[in-house]
């Protein structure tokens, strides 16, 4: 077979193979991330600081004070998740020339609740967290 007769196969076997493929998508991440897995890797009960929980999940959506004056912080994040998934399948015109797709659509919001207590040194003493989907 000749060199010239050769490469066309080969882009029409990247084209079947990467017509194929799917991609992955990755969730947004950053300082205001806030998933269970997040919370128990970085909170500590009597050894994270104030700083490392305002570096971790950013800014509280409310601060308040405990019966015994301790300061409570509270986290919510709400996410909409969209996902879309497109099959397909098929074969070049040179080999077959049929083809096949499907589709999907799926949205569901998820909602993450944290609040974290403080003791006078600015230091974690207690957290609870939840998380829900709908």
């Amino acid at each position: 077979m000749s060199v010239k007769l050769k490469l066309p196969l080969w882009l029409a076997l990247i084209a079947l193979i990467s017509s194929c493929a799917t991609v992955p998508r990755e969730p947004a991440s950053g300082p205001q991330t806030l998933t269970q897995g997040v919370v128990q890797l970085n909170l500590r009960v009597d050894e994270t600081t104030k700083a490392e929980v305002l570096d971790t999940f950013g800014a509280p959506n409310v601060t308040t004070r405990d019966s015994s004056g301790r300061e409570v912080w509270s986290y919510q994040r709400q996410a909409q998740v969209t996902e879309s998934s497109r099959q397909s399948s098929g074969w070049s015109i040179l080999l077959a020339g049929s083809s096949q797709s499907a589709s999907g659509f799926s949205t569901s919001s998820r909602m993450m609740t944290l609040i974290i207590k403080f003791n006078d040194q600015d230091i974690v003493t207690d957290f609870r967290s939840r998380a829900s989907n709908f």
